[in-house]
């Protein structure tokens, strides 16, 4: 080795900057290791090849008498792989240019120029986000406190100019006259060609309606590119029509995501997959940026396969843990020591029962309430001492951190702790000790709190019951055994808390949630069913809200600038916009101003002959809200959680299943002197990091959830054929309705324009809101008729597709005679014609 550096080293002459001498010296080590190979490997000749994509260094390897070759070169040179080809970046835009040469966009501003004009106030920068719903628009979320321009809007193609969701932009923002308001119109990119400019622009003519002057939001366009946030992304090849052509398109799952030109010679073995595709560039003669093939995922509709891309797509880390994070769990047999009962109260005698969804493996909490001498109440709220098992700063704890949260797929979890403390050593079983952390209050019994206090505990759960158990227990006539006796305080108590929490203006909203009945062995699912709650959902509830309050003044209290709390930002009122149309379209009037006047007018909305409307205002009302998020006592000054109304929130009651849960814990085990501090916990900029960690890793679980219930909704109507159901809209668009299916908890969007139709005539009053077809008014709330399929056609985006049976509107409705048939041959083809 001393040798080998000697003979290599290389010193920066005079005059050479420090990449050329860098070249030089691999140039240097590249020569030395083939002359000393030969000497060492006379007969078996082993030759060092230099790779380098830098012309000039190519060059000068050459004259050297160094093998040297660009990347392509070489890769093209290994014919046993011919697929290596596919996966080069294109690193230039040669040879990818589109025949015809016409600029398509206008360039990007440099970046100098770019920063010039965002420090002056020119220009401002801020996040792209695309929408889902419209290829041809998007919003510009600023960065920085410009409160009266938080959010602009993009529209049409030019004025995108090459931005793709997420990237960072700066946006030059149009004078008030030339402002729009936010389309109503669903369009998607049916994959024109770069000659369709023209219909491109006859597209956009859709996005111009005429609208009130207060409709008008703040409009701009894309300028440049700050940052880009590409990722690689999952979809499937559309294979091109010209025979033998290299070049395809490829449609990326994601709608916000455009589609990708890519080069490729196994466009035939592709076909029908799921694959990875990287994005390369995008020249401003092209309609589509230009990336290459990374990854052939596996067949399309496979349920591993699409449970992988929906993993990926939401960036969720799904790998096995690996063995430098498994070397620090417990070693099996487990016990508590000694030492483990250190600052830590026996709390084995208590009645403590869990109470929990069927076939729940993962128990973080439990409960118990007993009468004690002063004929007060004692109720404890007892959560799993997770923190007790993940040191912090260890590969444990880092793999934690990162994943967030575990998240629950329709037939899978993703853990974010290893399976032998998620599902067992932190799980609360019944009938073994467990390591807790309790919060112990002593109420009368009008639920009022007289004193509060928090241990760190050992407890022997007596039963670990599901809902409907306790339920039953509950109303039994029979039953008064000290578990029944404590779950009857605990309801009683759990009863007054939520009248009390409502008064103060919390808000009680809903959502269509299903749940699956899945097939034992083709993990099919069989049967789908909103889901069912009970009192005692209720019941658990209202006591880790009260247990996360208390935590959450508690660790305030101890560390004023570096507690991790949960706030709720209150919605702005043009949130609540489309919620006052809707109700006032059937005569009822939504206040808004504070929650607890949303709350009660919505408590009063009600309709003797429209049971269901309270339901749908609270699903909207839901659609209004802010999302809730973590951050840093010392880094804000608004606490407030609107939705509960509390002035003070965080999370402490599911540390098995959010590691923000196992950082409140350990402040809180601090706060009690249960445990040492270290630097990191009382360091308010890196709390803040792990609290947008947190925040993006909620969000993408959330996402990643409703996803896999979007495809497993999509198997079980696969396997259903065509069924009609009652539908009501929740929203009307220029050219659609759009519905929810309360039997399954599905929404659909019913659209009345089709390709190759002719068009209806559609009237959309964006003031009431209501949308006129033909002579038939839909407005918000109103009661349908649809049909419910699986589309198969676009494989890519196979999706449930609904049309419209009743009102019957010659042209647009279909008949209801084939309501339940099987999709034979002749009738798909009767189907085919319809779409």
């Amino acid at each position: 080795t001393c040798y080998c550096t000697r003979e290599t080293y290389v010193e920066q002459e005079q005059g050479e900057n420090a990449n050329d001498r860098n070249d030089r010296a691999i140039r240097v080590a590249a020569k030395w290791y083939n002359e000393h190979l030969k000497k060492i490997s006379a007969e078996n000749q082993l030759q060092v090849i230099f790779i380098t994509n830098d012309r000039k260094n190519k060059e000068k390897a050459v004259e050297e008498g160094i093998p040297a070759f660009t990347c392509e070169e070489y890769v093209k040179s290994l014919t046993a792989n011919p697929e290596l080809i596919d996966r080069l970046a294109c690193l230039s835009d040669k040879g990818n240019e589109i025949e015809s040469g016409k600029v398509l966009f206008s360039e990007h501003l440099p970046l100098s120029k770019l920063q010039q004009g965002i420090k002056s106030g020119t220009y401002l920068q801020g996040t792209f986000r695309a929408s889902r719903e419209n290829y041809l628009e998007a919003t510009v979320w600023i960065h920085g406190d410009t409160e009266e321009n938080k959010e602009i809007i993009i529209q049409g193609l030019k004025h995108l100019n090459r931005a793709v969701h997420e990237d960072i932009v700066a946006v030059e923002l149009f004078p008030k006259s030339q402002w729009v308001a936010p389309s109503s119109v669903v369009l998607h990119d049916e994959g024109l060609n770069e000659d369709d400019v023209e219909k491109e622009e006859e597209r956009e003519q859709m996005l111009k309606t005429a609208v009130s002057e207060k409709m008008l939001k703040p409009t701009g366009r894309v300028i440049g590119i700050i940052k880009r946030n590409w990722r690689p992304y999952c979809g499937m090849l559309s294979k091109s029509d010209i025979k033998e052509s290299r070049r395809h398109l490829f449609t990326p799952a994601d709608k916000r995501i455009p589609r990708i030109r890519i080069e490729t010679r196994q466009a035939s073995t592709l076909e029908g997959r799921r694959i990875i595709v990287a994005i390369d560039g995008w020249p401003r003669n092209s309609r589509y940026p230009n990336g290459h093939f990374v990854k052939n995922l596996g067949d399309v509709g496979e349920k591993e396969t699409e449970t992988e891309v929906l993993l990926l797509e939401h960036d969720v880390p799904h790998q096995p843990f690996s063995q430098a994070v498994l070397s620090f769990l417990p070693k099996m047999p487990w016990s508590i020591t000694e030492k483990d009962m250190k600052n830590r109260e026996d709390l084995r005698h208590l009645c403590v029962c869990s109470v929990d969804p069927p076939g729940c493996t993962d128990i973080d909490d439990a409960l118990h309430c007993r009468e004690l001498e002063n004929g007060n109440l004692e109720v404890g709220v007892h959560i799993a001492d997770v923190s007790h098992f993940i040191r912090p700063g260890n590969a444990l704890d880092q793999e934690s951190a990162r994943r967030g949260t575990t998240v629950y797929l329709c037939e899978k979890r993703i853990d974010m702790v290893p399976e032998l403390l998620s599902s067992n050593l932190c799980s609360l079983r019944s009938n073994v000790d467990r390591l807790a952390f309790s919060c112990i209050w002593e109420m009368n019994h009008n639920a009022e709190i007289l004193k509060t206090r928090f241990t760190k505990s050992v407890i022997n759960s007596k039963a670990s019951l599901t809902y409907a158990e306790a339920q039953m227990r509950i109303d039994s006539a029979t039953m008064n055994d000290d578990i029944t006796t404590s779950l009857r305080g605990l309801n009683k108590l759990a009863k007054i808390l939520k009248k009390r929490r409502i008064e103060k203006g919390a808000l009680t909203l809903s959502s269509p949630e299903v749940r699956f009945h899945i097939d034992s062995e083709t993990h099919d699912p069989i049967d789908l069913q909103t889901k069912e709650l009970r009192e005692t959902n209720s019941m658990v509830e209202e006591f880790m809200l009260l247990a996360n309050i208390s935590v959450a003044k508690k660790i305030h209290e101890e560390f004023s600038e570096h507690a991790l709390l949960r706030k709720h930002p209150a919605p702005p009122p043009s949130n609540y916009e489309i919620l006052v149309k809707a109700a006032k379209s059937k005569n009822l009037e939504i206040k808004t101003d504070t929650a607890k006047s949303l709350a009660d007018s919505l408590d009063r909305a009600e309709s003797p002959t429209f049971p269901y409307l309270n339901t749908l205002l609270r699903i909207l009302a839901t659609r209004c809200m802010m999302q809730a998020v973590y951050f840093c006592s010392g880094m804000d000054n608004d606490f407030h959680h609107y939705g509960l109304a509390s002035p003070i929130y965080t999370h402490f009651t599911s540390p098995i299943r959010r590691y923000a849960d196992i950082i409140v814990h350990r402040l809180l085990a601090v706060a009690v002197g249960a445990d040492c501090t270290y630097p990191e916990l009382t360091d308010k900029h890196k709390l803040a990091d792990i609290c947008k960690n947190l925040n993006f890793r909620h969000k993408m679980a959330q996402y990643a959830q409703r996803a896999s219930v979007a495809f497993h909704t999509q198997l079980f109507f696969k396997s259903r054929g065509i069924i009609s159901e009652e539908a009501y809209i929740l929203f009307v668009r220029k050219n659609a309705i759009v519905v929810l299916i309360p039997k399954y908890g599905l929404e659909g969007t019913v659209f009345f324009e089709e390709k190759d139709k002719p068009k209806p005539r559609l009237i959309y009053d964006d003031e009431i809101p209501s949308l006129t077809i033909e002579d038939t008014v839909f407005h918000i709330f109103d009661k349908v008729k649809v049909k419910i399929m699986l589309d198969s056609s676009n494989l890519q985006h196979q999706k449930i597709r609904m049309s419209l049976v009743e009102p019957q509107i010659p042209g647009i409705s279909i008949s209801t005679d084939n309501s339940n048939m099987d999709l034979n041959e002749p009738e798909r083809k009767k189907t085919k014609l319809k779409k």
